[in-house]
């Protein structure tokens, strides 16, 4: 084996998050459905479906009001997603994969879709 193979076995090795985001990407940011777009390449305001991987799922309270907040992640990049007024969903946990429609916003300089249309994905 030569040093730079075993240089990048070792590095994938060593980085198993660099795998986990390449099977993201190819499970869902590149899905062939031409509705769906990925994550990084989709545009703000404008009417999105999205498909991906629930990272985290947590509940935090904003102005007051309960929310459900989750990251979504497809490969191709991370976005925030909210649900106002909800304490907790059915289903929606760390691990699943989900589709989600709205229009992608900012607040705090951070990416985030407001109470979206989703479908879980068996």
């Amino acid at each position: 084996m030569t040093k730079s193979k075993m240089r990048r076995t070792i590095s994938r090795w060593a980085n198993p998050g660099n795998l986990e985001e390449h099977h993201l990407r190819q499970e869902y940011a590149r899905s062939g459905v031409s509705e769906h777009v990925s994550i990084a390449d989709a545009p703000d305001r404008e009417r999105v479906k999205l498909r991906g991987v629930l990272r985290t799922v947590t509940l935090r309270p904003r102005a007051g009001v309960p929310a459900l907040e989750a990251e979504l992640n497809d490969g191709s990049g991370v976005i925030t997603i909210v649900w106002l007024g909800r304490r907790r969903i059915a289903g929606i946990e760390p691990g699943r994969s989900i589709e989600v429609e709205g229009r992608i916003g900012a607040h705090e300089g951070i990416r985030v879709l407001y109470n979206p249309r989703y479908e879980l994905i068996p």
